[in-house]
């Protein structure tokens, strides 16, 4: 049995679009021509992928089981084609990325610009979020390289041993906040401060939990918790919040005075930072461009 690219690409647009109606028109076919694409493709594999009732079409176990595989070829044939045109002379594929906060407004940056400089052509798509919204984005192949603190390998995705660097994390706070004024600022007199951080399950509150737990310490007074990074240092800059955060990530507004590391001399935490890809398949070429960068930027010395 043979696997056509285009009953599997007509198979992964009405999974995507929920109705064949949505897909014809994305697909610019017909019903009666994509329907006759999806009954052959359920000839050739001797299963039924969908059950067709009023509101659109669900996937049986079968096309549960065919759509992961029917995306990674999808995307190996787009790899292909990236490769031949890059042989060509082309090179006009995308790169994929996806990258936590410091990652994305320091390093990032700078390793896109390289490869921009070297190969015009390229594109760049960039995700910014932390390890979970990373992982989902590989594994929904939204991104081919994901940029985060040290994560265990999975069954599906795994770290890039030779692409590794470090950070340092402090307790952040305006220029003008008042803690600033005290001669000396332990950890503990952070505790009954508003504070802003990542939610629970990420790696940022994490790591804060557990400086605050090597100072015998419990969690501060958590009263705001997102996502999102300009969210995170406006709460600082403007509404006299504390929060945790690795140097890189506000090291522009630190020059513009408008926050910084708050000075307590005790209190500074190391991370390791590297690259993922998934385990299965070939690293598109315009990716693995910008992972050569990537390696360049964070060799030691």
């Amino acid at each position: 049995m043979s696997l056509n690219l285009q009953q599997l690409r007509a198979f992964t647009t009405i999974v995507a679009t929920g109705s064949l109606g949505r897909a014809a028109t994305e697909l610019h076919l017909t019903q009666p021509a994509l329907s006759r694409t999806i009954k052959r493709l359920e000839s050739d594999l001797g299963a039924p992928l969908f059950e067709r009732h009023s509101k659109g079409m669900e996937l049986t176990a079968f096309g549960q089981a065919l759509l992961p595989h029917a995306m990674l070829l999808e995307r190996e044939a787009d790899h292909a084609r990236e490769e031949i045109d890059a042989l060509r002379g082309l090179a006009k594929g995308i790169i994929k990325v996806g990258a936590v906060g410091a990652i994305a407004s320091h390093v990032l940056p700078l390793a896109v610009d390289r490869v921009l400089n070297r190969w015009p052509n390229l594109r760049v798509e960039i995700i910014e979020g932390v390890w979970d919204r990373l992982a989902q984005g590989l594994m929904r192949h939204e991104i081919d390289l994901a940029l985060s603190t040290v994560a265990p390998d999975t069954e599906d995705i795994v770290a890039i041993a030779d692409c590794h660097w470090q950070d340092d994390s402090y307790v952040v706070a305006a220029c003008d906040h008042p803690l600033r004024r005290r001669k000396t600022l332990e950890l503990a007199d952070t505790l009954s401060q508003r504070w802003a951080i990542p939610p629970r399950g990420t790696a940022p509150y994490a790591h804060m939990q557990g400086v605050f737990a090597a100072h015998g310490l419990g969690l501060p007074n958590i009263v705001v918790e997102t996502r999102s990074v300009p969210v995170l240092k406006s709460m600082v800059a403007r509404c006299g919040f504390l929060t945790w955060m690795p140097e890189p990530m506000y090291d522009v507004e630190a020059r513009a005075q408008v926050m910084d590391t708050l000075p307590i001399a005790t209190v500074r935490a190391t991370r390791t930072l590297t690259a993922f890809r998934r385990r299965q398949g070939i690293l598109p070429s315009p990716a693995a461009k910008l992972l050569d960068e990537l390696r360049q930027l964070t060799a030691p010395g």
